[in-house]
């Protein structure tokens, strides 16, 4: 069994009208949401052999704050394939990873995560930015990872981290 990580980059800013899309930075929300994140996935040791991340900005910085906040040991690897991907794309791009690995974090964005998510476990789940989603797929190579080889095993989003530790 493999686990595949999967998460929205965090939010953006639109506040730089002359940037284009792949150079977005975060926005200050988003520069919470990513730490928040996180800290959440080191505590539920939600641990990742390797991250894959689009190379946008926004997803870059999202997985780097990812890596650190969470103390993933593990390389980030930027794949230009990830950027704008549908989901018959990011399936490709998980399926040629090396077999010696467990688990792996992909970092990218709507609509494609959504469709992934879709795909491998038949449930349409909204993936708002900095969410994550932990499937855990029935397959004992990442080339065998394919329609409804997954179940979501839990869908986490910032906001209800926020409220969970508002609460306390």
């Amino acid at each position: 069994m493999k686990t595949l990580f999967v998460l929205r980059h965090a939010k953006s800013s639109w506040e730089n009208t002359d940037l284009s899309d792949f150079a977005r930075p975060l926005n200050e929300r988003g520069l919470k949401a990513a730490p928040l994140m996180g800290k959440f996935i080191y505590k539920n040791q939600l641990q990742s052999e390797l991250i894959l991340s689009s190379p946008a900005e926004r997803a870059k910085q999202t997985a780097i704050l990812i890596k650190e906040n969470a103390q993933i040991d593990g390389e980030i690897r930027y794949d230009e394939r990830i950027y704008e991907a549908n989901p018959a794309r990011l399936l490709e791009v998980v399926s040629e990873q090396s077999e010696k690995l467990e688990s792996v974090m992909l970092v990218g964005h709507n609509p494609g995560l959504e469709g992934l998510l879709k795909i491998l476990t038949g449930e349409a789940q909204p993936m708002p930015t900095a969410a994550l989603a932990v499937i855990d797929l029935k397959i004992g190579k990442w080339s065998e990872i394919n329609s409804s080889t997954g179940n979501l095993r839990t869908l986490i989003r910032p906001k209800e981290l926020e409220k969970a530790k508002g609460k306390r």
